[in-house]
């Protein structure tokens, strides 16, 4: 059987990823010069990282990338990052025989499957954890500042700044783009791909820097004492890319409330189309209020927000105090707890201020539905996405319409725009796609479970499942937002990094490897 892929081109390419991640270790680098911890280890995962993107791009110097090599391309790259990504944890967690001793006692991540899972987990901008313990006392500054980057690489996409600084990926790069964007259709801001892609790069790290600015900046003014520089910095690594990782075992719960308030409304931004910023920087703020997406994500927003703050001042949740406790009869309490969990929840992110596992079962369960949401197209939010189950809901509604009305033709309109027949196909096949995939997951999690003696409740592994299907990160009960998926066996962990793998690339360019025959026929 002929693939009709240049799998050398396509190889050497990815080789060129792995180079430039190996550079983005030079963060994390620093932290460890700054603390004096893990230099060696980041000495070291910087050399081996760049040799072998070196050595993978010896097998094509010139490559040349079709619509395919791009497929592959995109579907592998996320791959290789996130196994380059395990290094610094591997050596951390077992040293280099002969050469380097561990440099902390052992950790969960010195388990090869643990190490993979974490970094897929920060790439895809999961936020499920294996660790055992969530702490710079256990793990290093450095060790820990690596985790939260891998996010903020993932987040707006590692193939979108590899064609803002790679010309060479120009040719085929709305192609890339394509693959790797979230949402069913690229929106192209400029003439030039390129431009394009650094624009909504430069946006990306612009929001970044404002709020890494706020939250230190709430320190410096005496309302945050535990906001260090470290934690801002950090935690700006993981709110943008609605990634959810936090150094802190408590996630935001460790915060004050003023720190809470300040994260929500940027987790909320991280969940809109970063096309529709382009167009307010540019004057154009109408196409933002017009946006049907930006509309229903709002709305969907604000309506879930006050179901479950009115859920929860009525008595949703254990008395104030406790972790999952979050009302005791105060309104901004409620509001702020509800705001927090919807933004976060909505969008991905992961984060919380509440173990909202202890919470009451109708409160979980507008979670739940808010978990399936998901973020707008373009965004770095993961879920379904709200563009498609409005396209889904109006095809559905002309297919009820058509059958009473044989004889009427009703096209599919959004925001008073047709859309192509061949689009709609695309996003019920992604959506049937991503039901099923859930699905079959959530039996497979909960048989494996059962068979090495691991308690899951039905709840648990079906949020199991769609927490890392939809890039999500915490679930309920023992998998909620203080708890972590180190029970699991490594089949079961496996199928989650596999799970966490095609849901960032919303399953078709992966899947679309596996199926058929890519010939040039």
């Amino acid at each position: 059987m002929s693939w009709g892929v240049d799998w050398r081109a396509s190889t050497s390419l990815v080789g060129t990823v792995v180079k430039y991640l190996s550079l983005t270790m030079v963060v994390p680098l620093v932290v460890a010069i700054i603390y004096g911890e893990d230099i060696a280890v980041f000495v070291v995962s910087i050399a081996a990282t760049a040799v072998l993107g070196l050595a993978l791009e010896q097998l094509d110097p010139e490559p040349d990338v079709g619509p395919r090599e791009a497929l592959v391309l995109v579907s592998f790259a996320w791959l290789a990052a996130a196994v380059v990504g395990t290094i610094p944890y591997l050596i951390a967690g077992n040293g280099i025989p002969f050469v380097m001793a561990p440099s902390a006692p052992a950790s969960t991540l010195a388990n090869p499957v643990n190490a993979l899972f974490e970094s897929m987990s920060g790439f895809t901008t999961t936020g499920a954890t294996v660790l055992g313990e969530i702490s710079t006392d256990r793990h290093s500054h450095a060790v820990m500042m690596w985790r939260q980057l891998t996010q903020w690489l993932g987040g707006m996409g590692i193939i979108v700044l590899m064609i803002a600084i790679l010309p060479e990926l120009a040719v085929n790069g709305a192609q890339l783009m394509q693959s790797e964007a979230p949402g069913p259709e690229l929106q192209k801001l400029t003439p030039k791909i390129v431009e394009t892609a650094r624009a909504l790069w430069l946006i990306y790290f612009g929001f970044t820097v404002l709020y890494v600015a706020i939250l230190y900046g709430l320190q410096l003014a005496g309302l945050a004492e535990n906001m260090t520089l470290y934690n801002a910095i950090a935690h700006g690594f993981t709110t943008l890319p609605t990634g959810g990782f936090s150094p802190e075992a408590q996630s935001i719960a460790a915060f004050k409330p003023i720190v809470q308030w300040v994260v929500i409304p940027f987790m909320m931004i991280a969940g809109v189309n970063f096309a529709l910023f382009w167009h307010v920087i540019s004057g154009e703020a109408r196409t933002m209020i017009e946006d049907a997406e930006f509309r229903a994500y709002a709305g969907a927003t604000a309506v879930l927000i006050a179901l479950l703050s009115v859920l929860l001042f009525r008595g949703g949740a254990p008395a104030l105090g406790d972790l999952g406790g979050v009302t005791d009869g105060v309104t901004e309490n409620a509001l702020r707890q509800a705001a927090f969990q919807i933004g976060s929840l909505l969008n991905s992110t992961g984060y919380a201020t509440s173990d909202f596992a202890k919470w009451e079962t109708h409160s979980q369960i507008v979670l739940l539905f808010a978990m399936f949401i998901g973020g707008s197209a373009g965004s770095t939010g993961g879920g379904v996405k709200v563009v498609r189950w409005l396209v889904v809901f109006k095809a559905v509604y002309r297919e009820l319409f058509t059958t009473a009305n044989p004889n009427t033709v009703r096209p599919v309109r959004l925001a008073g725009r047709v859309i192509d027949e061949d689009a709609i196909r695309g996003i019920m096949a992604f959506t049937l796609l991503y039901l099923a995939l859930f699905g079959v997951s959530a039996v497979f999690l909960g048989l494996d479970s059962a068979r090495i003696g691991y308690e899951l409740t039905i709840l648990e592994s079906v949020s199991a499942s769609l927490a890392t299907l939809g890039n999500i990160g915490p679930g309920f009960g023992s998998l909620g937002p203080f708890g972590n998926y180190l029970k699991f066996s490594d089949p079961s962990k496996l199928l989650m990094v596999f799970l966490m793998w095609v849901g960032r690339l919303e399953i078709v360019p992966v899947l679309a490897l596996f199926v058929g025959r890519l010939d040039r026929s």
